[in-house]
């Protein structure tokens, strides 16, 4: 008597999903194709919409395809933004005129967005106050949330604090902080960024965090917890970058000394 095999013995909305992610994996669906509409997987595999729905949902979750609303299931292109660590503030970066993200985008062919949704006094988490050496029971950092998009795709958060007793009263406590943005503004309240520090993590994301990335179950971010050292070797800024895992790369090419 045969053993039946794996997919024998599976739901029907995991074979279904077996058989469409074995097709994507081996080019006969390539990025940019649509799936079969829910109706006619139902059909094919003789099974309720339900299951075929269940079906583009697995694959959904593992960042395989994406729905366009109005347009049907797509297989997602296999691009990512990346993101470069090592120059990326540099200052012949700066002379562009482009923040370090729309400079990003713009060298990967993609449209940058950034939406600056809250400008806060509060008091600071505990590493960001012991990265900034500043009180964590006072009000004492200015908070920057931002949100980033590539082609409209939200693919970051960034959270910046700096010391509230030198951003008050200065455009840095406006959404347009002017040319060569913080840290121009930075530089003219004496801090020079001669050194960078970034600490990078892998966790899941807040609930906040998914929505605000539009995050399928399942699916990772990558925390870049960055610091500004100046000239002194103080640290002047910290901020708080978290990217979508399947969205995003890091790329970082340093001297070895």
């Amino acid at each position: 008597m045969k053993t039946p095999g794996p997919s024998s013995t599976q739901p029907p909305s995991r074979r279904i999903a077996e058989e469409l992610r074995a097709a994507i994996e081996a080019g006969h669906l390539a990025p940019g194709d649509r799936l079969p509409s829910e109706r006619a997987l139902a059909h094919q595999y003789e099974t309720a919409r339900n299951t075929a729905r269940e079906a583009i949902r697995l694959l959904a979750e593992e960042g395989l395809v994406t729905a366009r609303h109005g347009s049907g299931v797509f297989v997602r292109e296999p691009q990512r933004l990346f993101r470069f660590g090592s120059d990326r503030y540099s200052r012949s970066n700066r002379e562009t005129g482009l923040t370090p993200f729309r400079l990003e985008a713009r060298r990967q062919g993609k449209e940058a967005r950034i939406d600056v949704v809250g400008i806060t006094r509060e008091r600071p988490p505990q590493d960001i106050a012991e990265r900034l050496a500043v009180p964590a029971d006072e009000e004492s950092v200015l908070h920057r949330e931002n949100h980033y998009f590539a082609d409209d795709e939200p693919v970051q958060i960034v959270s910046t604090y700096l010391r509230w007793e030198e951003a008050e009263g200065t455009p840095l406590t406006q959404p347009r902080t002017g040319k060569d943005g913080i840290y121009g503004r930075l530089e003219e309240l004496g801090h020079v960024m001669t050194r960078v520090r970034d600490e990078i993590t892998a966790r899941m994301p807040t609930r906040a965090e998914a929505t605000v990335l539009g995050l399928p179950s399942g699916v990772p971010v990558l925390e870049v917890l960055h610091t500004s050292l100046d000239q002194e070797d103080e640290p002047f800024e910290v901020s708080r970058y978290v990217h979508r895992a399947d969205r995003t790369g890091l790329f970082y090419e340093l001297p070895v000394e």
